[in-house]
């Protein structure tokens, strides 16, 4: 791929529309660090909203630490019934679905909420996990929302 070609895949991807919207900012010290916290619904599950939260580091940690384009992967998620539920046509296979993307870095690391039905518990699985490019990431979190059966 030639630089101008990954030049404009970046920019397009970095340009996507994302689903989230902030609905807090926690400042955790002095140099400009922040926990953001955003609310995301489930495109394809109306009636469901994960919040996640998750670090951001400020421009003087950057300056002062390097690796100016990334962040931690650290985040933590809730999802809970927020209106009447409707599953649409969702993966119902083990893999699940990504339900949000946003970067975490230039071009190597993504936050991920991703989606997974547990048919037998009738319960909503939401896992937020880092993607890297070069290696998996460990930090993760998970929330679920049981499917109550309305008579």
């Amino acid at each position: 791929m030639t630089r101008p070609l990954l030049f404009s895949a970046v920019l397009a991807l970095l340009a996507a529309p994302v689903n989230a919207e902030q609905v807090g900012e926690v400042g955790v010290d002095w140099v400009g660090n922040d926990i953001i916290i955003e609310a995301v619904a489930d495109p394809k599950v109306p009636g469901v909203t994960c919040h996640i939260a998750y670090f951001e580091r400020g421009l003087i940690d950057r300056l002062s630490k390097g690796n100016w384009f990334e962040d931690p992967s650290n985040a933590s998620i809730a999802c809970r019934q927020t209106g009447p539920i409707t599953v649409g046509d969702i993966d119902r296979g083990q893999d699940g679905e990504d339900v949000f993307r946003t970067s975490r870095s230039l071009i190597l690391k993504s936050l991920r909420i991703k989606r997974i039905f547990d048919e037998t518990n009738n319960t909503l699985i939401y896992l937020v996990h880092a993607a890297e490019l070069t290696d998996g990431s460990a930090k993760l979190a998970i929330s679920t929302v049981p499917l109550y059966a309305t008579d």
